[in-house]
């Protein structure tokens, strides 16, 4: 395998180059196995938006096949959208692709077009959750961690996301595709952002060396839940607090 970060390959009369897709944001030394001797690079905390996942590679399918007008940008993120609202409203079970149509303002015929059942159109739609940027970081581990856990808790009641979660967990022997995405569309990225916080902390001897970061991260994303759970979610303070109990278990010695 070439170390240089472009390969080119011929196919019948066609030449293309084949460019790795990871920047080290996206695949930290630990994932790679690369060694390095600089601390992983700054990251940008994030939120939710949604985006329509259905463009001309996506799914291997184009919407501009065939005859006829455009699909309609607008139509299909407001067709996600009120799907992921009636799932968290309404349960898989209850809701229906005409409340979705009605929500959306559109046909359901519209609907047909685009996803032939109920669960094409909500897997579509936890598929369409993207994680934007924001604000670079600071380099302070714990303003750090204090942002990422204040945007999660922001963008979980955004979108309903407590609702959401307890509609996909409910399903899951069902359709266990509902639960896999919104984890690994919202859950797996923002450990992603707690632990490379935590790793840098590491690399720059601010907590200790064999540091479960795992098990960190669990525990300052656990107290959103519990506290939910035990009626006395909402409160202002729980980021920090949170954040001050795991950096005082994880502390070094002389930092």
């Amino acid at each position: 395998m070439p170390d240089a970060a472009t390969s080119h390959a011929a196919d019948g009369c066609n030449r293309f180059t084949i460019e790795e897709p990871l920047t080290p944001i996206d695949a930290p030394a630990h994932l790679t196995g690369r060694p390095t001797a600089e601390p992983p690079v700054p990251y940008g905390a994030r939120t939710v938006r949604y985006e329509n996942p259905y463009s001309a590679t996506m799914h291997g399918t184009n919407p501009m096949k065939g005859a006829g007008r455009p699909r309609s940008t607008e139509k299909e993120n407001a067709i996600l959208r009120a799907a992921l609202e009636l799932l968290a409203s309404h349960g898989y079970t209850r809701m229906s692709l005409s409340q979705v149509a009605a929500s959306a303002e559109v046909s359901k015929s519209t609907i047909h077009l685009r996803w032939k059942t109920k669960a094409d159109l909500l897997t579509a739609a936890l598929e369409a959750m993207r994680m934007a940027d924001a604000p670079p970081a600071t380099g302070d581990t714990r303003a750090d961690l204090v942002a990422i856990l204040e945007d999660f808790a922001a963008t979980v009641e955004q979108v309903r996301g407590m609702a959401l979660i307890g509609t996909c967990l409910a399903e899951e022997s069902h359709t266990p595709d509902l639960l896999a995405l919104l984890r690994e569309r919202t859950v797996l990225p923002r450990r992603a952002l707690l632990r490379h916080v935590l790793e840098r902390a590491r690399h720059q001897g601010e907590i200790r060396q064999d540091s479960d970061l795992e098990a960190a991260v669990s525990a300052l994303l656990g107290p959103f839940y519990a506290d939910y759970m035990a009626g006395r979610g909402g409160r202002p303070e729980w980021a920090e607090r949170a954040v001050d109990l795991v950096l005082a278990g994880l502390h070094a010695p002389g930092a």
